[in-house]
C-alpha cells in the first residue's frame, strides 16, 4: 500500500465557509443583537437620562413639600401665602397700582 489517500479540498472549503458564516453571525449578534453592544450602550444612555429625570423630580418634590409645609396649619408663611394669592387669585392690596 503506497499510501495516503488525499481528502478532497471541497469538504475543507465547506467547513471553512460554515465556520466563517457562524463566526460572522455570532459577531453580528454580539454587536447589534437584542443583547448586543449597541443595545447595551443605548440602555446605559437611557439609564443616565432616567437618573437625571429622577433627580429633577426629587428636587421638584422637595420644593413642593417645602411649600406645602410652609402653607400648612402648623406653620404659616405669610409671605408665601401673599405670593400665592396674588399669583393664583390675582389679588392686590388696596394701595397698589396695576400697570399693564
Amino acid at each position: 500500500m503506497s499510501g495516503s489517500r488525499r481528502r478532497p479540498a471541497f469538504g475543507g472549503a465547506i467547513y471553512l465557509t460554515v465556520m466563517f458564516g457562524l463566526g460572522s453571525y455570532f459577531t453580528f449578534a454580539a454587536v447589534q443583537g437584542d443583547y448586543g453592544l449597541f443595545r447595551r450602550i443605548q440602555a446605559e444612555a437611557e439609564a443616565q437620562d432616567l437618573l437625571a429625570e429622577r433627580d429633577q423630580l426629587a428636587r421638584e418634590l422637595a420644593d413642593l413639600t417645602n411649600k406645602t409645609r410652609r402653607l400648612s396649619d402648623t406653620y404659616l408663611d405669610l409671605d408665601l401665602l401673599d405670593e400665592r394669592a396674588r399669583t393664583v387669585l390675582g389679588l392686590l392690596r388696596p394701595d397698589e397700582i396695576v400697570i399693564r
